[in-house]
């Protein structure tokens, strides 16, 4: 049984996208940790559009922030780019549901955590966003910012089948360099993880990839929220989280769910552990969780229920503090996923949580 996991890197347009949403939700939010936005962006050749809803007491410099995202990621464009910005204040038929401390949209948001890499993050998806990292900080001047990589692994088998970079490079570009490199970097990451290195190799499989970025694709803030998250392997509330601040429980709730699968893991109490938490539009506490283990799970699926609503705040602003989703400096998740750095607060331990587990653990 083949799976395959895909992740991104920051060059690719969709990826540009979510970074100058976060950029501007990152700008309001250090002038203005009260701050409420929603930000989309739209790139295409060197269009860009800025569209949504901000309430803030600052008023962020859109031009520059979208300059300094693509002085790094599509340097060609950053100082000739045509920029249309619609924004308007929250509506305040949202507002009235957040003021009142509810949830901003109804919805269901998931968090998965698993044993199966030091990440608790499913193997072929830590193959592949390790694979864009590595092609990212590597000193490669024909390799270009936009690329993708995508790892088929046999989970019954525990070996890998496939292994497939596409990068973007310069006109001058050896293939056989590139493909060397890649390889190389394939290589690398099997053995690491003390894993088979007979798999099939495919490095851009159409033959060249010079035209990259915004000028082979339009590129839409919150259409990569697979690489965002499990790499396909568990579920997804269908919720974008770039550009939105905390408020929204798109984001917030996605990271509390991601933060107690991970502490259910950390317990002992399963191998693998799915979340769901789900709200209505202006309630406070969620009217759904959900807990799945996948058949690894040492104690009852309905004990872990109880003991989430025991030990967690699970409303908007429960969870905002909980996490510091105010402090975060957003920027640092629009890249390589979201549950990637590990010391981001959802990633981190908790030991006052951790001490609460072993206690339920041995009164379970």
């Amino acid at each position: 049984m083949i799976f395959s996991s895909e992740q991104v890197s920051a060059g690719h347009p969709d990826k540009i996208c979510d970074q100058i949403s976060d950029a501007v939700l990152s700008d309001c939010l250090m002038h203005d940790r009260n701050s409420r936005v929603a930000v989309e962006t739209l790139i295409k050749d060197q269009h860009v559009t800025v569209a949504g809803e901000i309430t803030s007491k600052h008023e962020p410099d859109v031009h520059e922030l979208v300059r300094r995202v693509l002085a790094v990621r599509e340097p060609a464009i950053c100082d000739c780019f045509d920029l249309s910005v619609q924004i308007s204040k929250q509506s305040a038929d949202i507002a009235q549901g957040v003021d009142k401390k509810g949830a901003g949209d109804q919805g269901m948001m998931f968090g998965y955590a698993t044993d199966e890499t030091h990440r608790m993050l499913p193997m072929p998806f830590v193959l592949a966003t390790e694979a864009i990292s590595m092609l990212q900080q590597g000193n490669y001047p024909d390799l270009l910012p936009d690329a993708k990589a995508q790892v088929s692994f046999d989970e019954r088998k525990h070996r890998i089948d496939t292994f497939l970079i596409s990068t973007q490079h310069t006109e001058r570009a050896n293939m056989a360099d590139v493909r060397e490199i890649c390889a190389h970097i394939m290589w690398r990451l099997a053995d690491a993880y003390g894993l088979n290195t007979d798999y099939r190799i495919l490095v851009n499989p159409t033959g060249r990839f010079v035209t990259g970025g915004s000028f082979a694709d339009s590129g839409v803030t919150g259409r990569k929220i697979i690489a965002d998250t499990y790499g396909g392997v568990a579920h997804h509330g269908g919720g974008a989280f770039s550009g939105k601040d905390p408020t929204k429980v798109d984001r917030s709730a996605a990271y509390m769910a991601r933060k107690i699968a991970k502490d259910v893991i950390r317990a002992g109490w399963a191998h693998k552990c799915e979340i769901q938490l789900s709200y209505a539009i202006g309630v406070e506490e969620p009217v759904g969780v959900y807990v799945n283990t996948f058949h690894t799970g040492k104690v009852t699926a309905g004990h872990i229920v109880k003991w989430i609503r025991k030990t967690y705040d699970l409303t908007p602003e429960g969870m905002i503090s909980f996490l510091g989703l105010r402090d975060v400096n957003y920027n640092y998740t629009s890249t390589l996923g979201h549950f990637w750095r590990q010391w981001l607060p959802w990633e981190a331990e908790n030991t006052t949580v951790e001490k609460k587990q072993t206690e339920d653990v041995e009164n379970a």
